[in-house]
């Protein structure tokens, strides 16, 4: 099981290794590449075209500003797309967020929070969870730990 991390531009970097972290604590497999929709086409062409020879089973999108890259790679991949938009502009990412989620009919991309790249990685090792069962164990693990914060703030708030 591999996930594609595909970013529009060097200055997702930081974003995008958020996702890598979670990516990591559930051990699922990913590779990271800059693409841009607009500058350089042909490389998601052939990336797309690719994607069955790398074992690359889903895409996460990381893109601001006019935010065409995961809907790019959606239209040409069969594979799900998530799609984050990056708070990268005077619009503080909503520019990104609307070019983002809104698809055309046909053309579907799961879209998280504006820099919402924990949720974006938490999503994807929910779809695979649907054919790999270890990370269904491993989600439920993550869902009691965050039940156990919860409590422990319980216990800390004194007022």
């Amino acid at each position: 099981m591999k996930v594609a991390l595909i970013a529009g531009s060097i200055s997702d970097r930081e974003i995008v290794k958020k996702t890598c972290d979670v990516l990591k604590k559930f051990g699922v497999d990913y590779e990271a590449r800059v693409i841009s929709a607009h500058r350089s086409l042909d490389f998601a062409i052939d990336f797309v075209e690719g994607m069955e020879e790398n074992d690359i089973e889903l895409i996460i999108a990381f893109a601001g500003k006019a935010a065409h890259l995961a809907g790019v790679l959606a239209g040409m991949s069969t594979a799900p797309v998530i799609g984050v938009p990056v708070k990268s502009s005077t619009l503080d990412g909503l520019d990104a967020l609307l070019s983002t989620v809104q698809m055309p009919k046909g053309v579907p991309v799961a879209t998280v929070a504006i820099n919402g790249a924990e949720n974006a990685a938490i999503l994807a090792v929910q779809i695979l969870s649907l054919k790999y069962d270890e990370l269904k164990v491993k989600l439920k693990d993550y869902k009691s730990e965050m039940k156990a914060q919860v409590e422990e703030m319980n216990k800390e708030l004194d007022l």
